[in-house]
């Protein structure tokens, strides 16, 4: 299934998510009122590779609880992702066995391009 997580109070989300074309594609879930599902992290998993890869270093929790300065492993990322909406880096969209996480413009830029081809 075809899915974007985001988070609705965030304003990024919000301006990429009206930018998409063909978004009615997409199954919308905001992660602060669905947490991600063991399930669910585990096809983001997959398709990316790794925990580290969908984890935000910039989450304002990641610096408070001094995570920054610990050594985390795959293990400890895909433990905090379970635990706190705040660590997925936003937004993440699965889309046709591929997956666009953040909100840097080359990915923008990529979603939209694979949302137009639809």
């Amino acid at each position: 299934m075809n899915k974007i997580y985001y988070l609705a109070s965030c304003d990024t989300c919000r301006k990429i998510i009206k930018s998409l074309p063909n978004s009615n594609k997409l199954t919308f879930i905001d992660i602060r009122q669905n947490p991600i599902s063991e399930s669910d992290l585990e096809e983001m998993y997959q398709l990316s590779g790794s925990y580290e890869a969908l984890f935000s270093k910039k989450a304002q929790l990641y610096k408070s609880l001094g995570l920054k300065d610990k050594n985390l492993t795959e293990p400890d990322f895909k433990k905090y992702l379970l635990e706190h909406y705040t660590f997925l880096s936003r937004p993440v969209v699965v889309f046709n066995d591929e997956i666009f996480i953040g909100n840097t413009q080359p990915n923008v830029l990529k979603l939209t391009k694979a949302l137009q081809s639809v």
